[in-house]
């Protein structure tokens, strides 16, 4: 029954996969030089890896869903999971991750290959050993964490028992998955884009088919299915980090187990990862303070958040972290060689890009966030009452999609400029908002006031960010940012119209079986998707006018 749900979400998505080929089209034919190719054509790979692996993402969710619902089990998972991934942020795709590329593309620009690959075997093995370290702290000190964390579900019995014992199982999780953000650079730095990218798949198909086999074959032995989803994550970790393997040996990197502390590489490193450490842990912060607020709202508050925030990482993952990804590079090489004109130039170009993606996914995903819920959850043990509630949750993250998305391609921008204070900045205003805003509403709004508060302080962040960036930078076409929004939308506009007038004639589609469902979403996603662009082509969008150029450049060349 799962598999069948695949091809509903692919209906879900397509306006997004034809938005994603998009996006690989307008830096590349925008302006014509080599950076910005470069980067179009690896934000395309990368959306395409993206996609396959937030689809397979949301079919993971799916089982969970089915299997376990909104409450007791899932609320416990989401908890425990939660703890490893608050340091595989710092290490995996945050601070290291960043530190590391705009480290390692100055040594593999202006150093020997020797000593390139000395750096990434002595960052490899320093990050092993520390990362073991915090393992183990972790695992130990388990029982103290989950009770800092969601000191509320000791009101249930036996559910803080529970998320200590998924702790302990999954702590080793952040070794792998931050060894595997240190390839990745590697990887992406040697312009690799496309299997790194593909890594979260790994990861996904790893621990969803492990996962659900141990989930039915441990309760034989006495152990809760959950245990099983657990230990899943672990074989997905493994299976991410070793899938990247091959497509690093062909760089030509060997492992060599080295550990230099006085390395001036590494120094760099830590020197960088500094500030943004700092910066990430006030991200944790929010995460430590949401998930406790969330864990006051009674059972199945913490279900809802993080299945609706799964969903709407969706086009935040596939748009603003795949260009994210492709941007730091070419940003770090041209910060390097002081090109501060084509810096911009990039800037501009991905920011643009950014709001033709994301505004139209942000009012479609509010607009049909029920229906959307329905199709992919409501199955198994998640009910009505849990469609009802993460639809709404939905629809509040969805807010501040367009921003979320927006910061991931404007943090680069700060490290490879070498003035990573800002982010920290930018950080800790969030937290401050984000208490005083969850503070202010949480009794009224109750788990929807954090969905609510996230939104608001990603676009807090953007606003601050933008403006320091563009002081930063002594300025950059803020009135060619200016056309292509307003462009953008009176096609968003349109775009809602259509929603807004079309889906009340499918309501008893929507409440109908799956297929019907299907069909529903899949023309009012088409007929808007089909509209947007329509209208965006009307009004001359350039970036688009240069995509559909390209096309038609290229059916001439195969029908002569």
């Amino acid at each position: 029954m799962i598999l069948w749900h695949i091809y509903p979400i692919r209906c879900i998505l397509v306006s997004q996969i034809i938005y994603s080929n998009f996006s690989s089209g307008i830096l590349r034919l925008a302006d014509h030089t080599t950076h910005k190719k470069t980067i179009a054509k690896s934000a395309g790979m990368v959306s395409i890896a993206l996609m396959c692996s937030r689809v397979l993402g949301l079919v993971r969710e799916q089982v969970f869903a089915g299997l376990f619902g909104a409450g007791f089990t899932y609320d416990s998972f989401v908890v425990a999971f939660r703890i490893p991934n608050l340091l595989r942020d710092l290490f995996g795709e945050g601070a290291l991750s960043a530190a590391f590329v705009t480290v390692f593309s100055a040594y593999d620009s202006n150093r020997p290959q020797i000593d390139t690959w000395k750096l990434a075997s002595n960052v490899l093995t320093f990050i092993l050993i520390l990362l073991s370290i915090l393992t183990l702290t972790g695992i130990y000190f388990a029982d103290s964490i989950v009770n800092l964390l969601a000191s509320d579900f000791h009101t249930i019995p036996g559910k803080t028992e529970l998320t200590i014992q998924l702790t302990r199982i999954m702590m080793p999780f952040l070794i792998f998955v931050s060894l595997s953000a240190v390839v990745m650079g590697i990887l992406n730095t040697k312009r690799r884009f496309f299997i790194p990218a593909l890594a979260s798949s790994f990861f996904n198909i790893g621990s969803l088919v492990g996962g659900t086999s141990l989930a039915f074959i441990l309760p034989h032995y006495g152990q809760p299915a959950i245990v099983g989803m657990a230990i899943g994550t672990l074989i997905g970790g493994a299976l991410q980090l070793g899938g990247q393997i091959p497509a690093l040996l062909k760089t030509g990197f060997r492992y060599k187990p080295l550990l230099k502390m006085n390395d001036p590489g590494l120094l760099r490193i830590l020197k960088l990862m500094i500030p943004a450490t700092v910066g990430l842990s006030a991200t944790q912060i929010n995460l430590f303070v949401n998930t406790n607020f969330a864990a006051s709202c009674g059972d199945g508050a913490v279900s809802w958040l993080y299945y609706a925030f799964r969903l709407v990482q969706l086009p935040i993952g596939v748009f603003g972290v795949a260009l994210s990804i492709a941007m730091l590079p070419v940003l770090a090489k041209q910060a390097a060689q002081k090109k501060i004109t084509e810096m911009k130039e990039t800037m501009v170009a991905s920011l643009t890009m950014v709001f033709a993606l994301t505004l139209p996914a942000t009012a479609g995903l509010i607009i049909l966030s029920e229906p959307i819920i329905r199709l992919i959850f409501e199955h198994g043990a998640f009910t009505a009452k849990d469609t009802f509630a993460t639809a709404q949750t939905l629809s509040f993250f969805s807010i501040g999609l367009f921003a979320y998305s927006a910061n991931k391609v404007l943090v680069p921008a700060f490290y490879a400029l070498n003035k990573t204070q800002f982010p920290v900045i930018a950080s800790f205003m969030a937290v401050i908002f984000n208490i005083i805003i969850v503070k202010l509403t949480i009794d009224q709004y109750q788990h929807l006031a954090i969905a609510l508060s996230t939104s608001c302080t990603m676009l807090l962040n953007f606003i601050f960010l933008m403006v320091v960036l563009y002081k930063s930078m002594n300025g950059f076409s803020i009135s060619y940012l200016v056309k292509g929004l307003f462009k953008i939308l009176c096609a968003t506009a349109a775009l809602i119209v259509f929603l807004l007038v079309c889906s009340p004639f499918f309501i008893s589609w929507f409440n109908g079986n799956i297929l019907q469902q299907s069909i529903a979403l899949f023309i009012l996603i088409s007929g808007a998707a089909g509209l947007y662009t329509l209208i965006l082509m009307t009004l001359k969008l350039e970036e688009l006018q240069s995509f559909t150029d390209k096309i038609k450049t290229r059916l001439l060349k195969r029908n002569p």
